[in-house]
C-alpha cells in the first residue's frame, strides 16, 4: 500500500523534482578531466585513453573520475581549421557520431560504446561535449528524427546559430525539438553516457527551451547523466532556472592561464578576476547544482591546446595552488585541462592532496568574509561540523601581512585555535588571532578547530 501511494504522490508530481529522480546527481562538485585545454578539437581515441589510464593510475582513489571528450569529436579534419570545410561524421537520422578515423572502436554503428566500456573497465565515468541544437548537414538532408514521423527541418530554427560555432541550428521549443533531444540521449544512453557539457547555451543568451528540451531528455533516457552548461557568464538572473534544470553551469567566460589579461586574448577570464566573480553565486551552490569557475589549466598544456601554443602553464606554483584552494573554497566543480601523462611529481602532488581537495567536496556554509585589492578570505565549515576551513589568498602585487581577529572571521574572539596548514598537511600550533605574511599571488588554507 505504501509503495502505491508513492507512485501516486510522484505521478500527481507532488513530490520535489530531485525526490522524483532516484539517487542524486552530482551530490559534490564533480571532479575529472576534459580534453579541450591540452588537445582542442584534435584529441585521438588512444590520447584519449592515456588520459583515461593515467587518472586511474594516479588519482582516480583521489576522487577524481570523469573522462570528457572536448568539442569535435564528429569532425574527420579537426586540423584543417575549416579549410577546406570541415567533413562531419552523421548517423542517417542526423546525430553527430565519432569520426572513425579518429576513434577506431567507434566504426560499424559502435559509436562511442566501446569507449565508454574501456573507461568503464578502469572504474572511471566516460563524458562528451556538444554544441547545442541539431547538425546544419542534417536539416539540409532532412533526415527523419529516430523513433518518430517527424524530421530535422520541423525541429531546425534556421534564424538561431551559434556566433563562434556554424555546426549547429538551434532547436525549436516544438515536438519535432523535444524528439530530437530524446534521439540524442536515447543514443548517449546507449553508448554509457555519465556526463554531457552542452555549448552556446548558457550565456549570451541563456537558452531556456533548449536547456529544459536537453534536461528533459536527459531524465528520460534510463541513465543517469551529469549536465554541465558553458559557456559563461550565466546571468544570476536566471539562477533559479539553471539550478532546476543543470548540475553544473559557467560562470564566467573562458579560463585560461592569466593572472590578469593577456595582450592576445583581452576577452580570456583571468585569476585575479575569477575572486570577484565567484561572490554572488555563493547561495545557489549545494549538492545536484554547482556553479563551474570552469577548467584549471595546470601543468602541461599540449600537445595541441585549444588557445595558444604548447606550454607548461603560464601560473606559478603560489598561483597554481591559488587557483586550486580558491576552486576549492567556493565549491566549484574541478575540471583539469593538462595533458595527464606529462604531469611531473609537483603537479600530482598538487592534485593528491585530501586535505585540500576535501574543502571541495565535502564542506558546508562556504562564503566570503572579507575582499580588499590585496587580502581575500573566504570561510566554510568542515563535513564533521567541527572548526572552520580559512581560505586566505593576496591577489595584490605587493607581498600582504594579514592581522586578523577571530570575530572578525566568524569565530570566538579570544580564543585559542589550533591551526592545520592544508597544504603542508602540517598542524602549526595554537593561535589567539590570525597573523601571517602572503607573498604576492599566494594563499594560505588553514583549519581552525578549538
Amino acid at each position: 500500500m505504501r509503495a502505491m501511494l508513492s507512485i501516486l504522490v510522484i505521478a500527481a508530481g507532488l513530490l520535489p523534482l530531485s525526490a522524483q529522480q532516484g539517487p542524486q546527481l552530482a551530490a559534490t562538485p564533480p571532479m575529472g578531466w576534459n580534453s579541450w585545454d591540452s588537445y582542442g578539437l584534435t584529441i585521438s581515441e588512444g590520447e584519449y585513453k592515456a588520459n583515461a589510464d593515467w587518472m586511474a593510475k594516479h588519482l582516480k582513489q583521489f576522487g577524481w573520475q570523469y573522462v570528457v571528450v572536448d568539442e569535435g569529436w564528429y569532425l574527420q579534419n579537426p586540423e584543417s581549421n575549416g579549410k577546406p570545410a570541415w567533413k562531419f561524421t552523421l548517423d542517417s537520422q542526423g546525430r553527430f557520431i565519432p569520426a572513425p578515423n579518429r576513434f577506431p572502436s567507434s566504426a560499424n554503428g559502435a559509436g562511442f560504446k566501446p569507449v565508454a566500456d574501456y573507461v568503464h573497465s578502469l572504474g572511471l565515468k566516460f563524458g562528451i561535449h556538444i554544441i547545442r541544437g541539431i547538425p546544419r548537414e542534417a536539416v539540409a538532408k532532412n533526415t527523419p528524427i529516430a523513433g518518430t514521423a517527424y524530421h530535422a527541418a520541423e525541429a531546425a530554427d534556421k534564424s538561431d546559430t551559434c556566433s563562434w560555432n556554424l555546426d549547429t541550428y538551434g532547436v525549436k521549443s516544438n515536438p519535432a525539438g523535444q524528439a530530437f533531444y530524446d534521439s540524442l540521449a536515447e543514443l548517449y544512453s546507449n553508448w554509457g553516457l555519465d556526463f554531457i557539457k552542452v555549448d552556446c547555451i548558457s550565456s549570451r543568451p541563456y537558452d531556456a527551451g533548449e536547456i529544459h528540451m536537453l534536461s528533459s531528455a536527459l531524465k528520460k533516457s534510463g541513465r543517469t547523466i551529469v549536465l554541465s552548461l558553458s559557456p559563461g557568464p550565466t546571468s544570476l538572473g536566471v539562477a533559479d532556472d539553471v539550478r532546476r534544470y543543470a548540475q553544473m553551469w559557467r560562470i564566467s567566460d573562458d579560463f585560461w592561464d592569466y593572472w590578469t589579461p593577456g595582450k592576445e586574448e583581452p576577452w580570456v577570464q583571468t585569476l585575479h578576476g575569477q575572486f570577484a566573480t565567484a561572490v554572488g553565486w555563493t547561495p545557489y551552490a549545494g549538492p545536484g547544482h554547482w556553479p563551474d569557475a570552469d577548467m584549471l589549466p595546470i601543468g602541461y598544456l599540449g600537445p595541441r591546446p585549444g588557445l595558444g601554443s604548447a606550454r607548461p602553464t603560464r601560473f606559478t606554483h603560489d598561483e597554481q595552488r591559488t587557483l586550486l584552494a580558491f576552486w576549492s573554497i567556493i565549491r566549484s566543480p574541478l575540471m583539469l585541462g593538462c595533458d595527464l601523462t606529462r604531469n611531473d611529481e609537483w603537479t600530482t602532488s598538487l592534485l593528491t592532496n585530501p586535505e585540500v581537495l576535501a574543502v571541495d567536496q565535502h564542506s558546508t556554509a562556504n562564503r566570503p568574509l572579507i575582499t580588499t585589492n590585496g587580502a581575500v578570505i573566504w570561510s566554510a565549515k568542515p563535513a564533521d561540523g567541527k572548526g572552520h576551513y580559512l581560505g586566505i589568498f593576496n591577489r595584490g602585487e605587493e607581498a600582504e601581512d594579514i592581522a586578523m581577529e577571530w570575530n572578525e572571521l566568524g569565530l570566538t574572539s579570544g580564543k585559542a585555535y589550533k591551526l592545520r596548514d592544508l597544504w603542508q598537511r602540517k598542524d602549526l600550533g595554537s593561535a589567539t588571532s590570525l597573523k601571517l605574511k602572503l607573498q604576492p599571488h599566494a594563499c594560505a588554507l588553514y583549519r581552525a578547530s578549538e
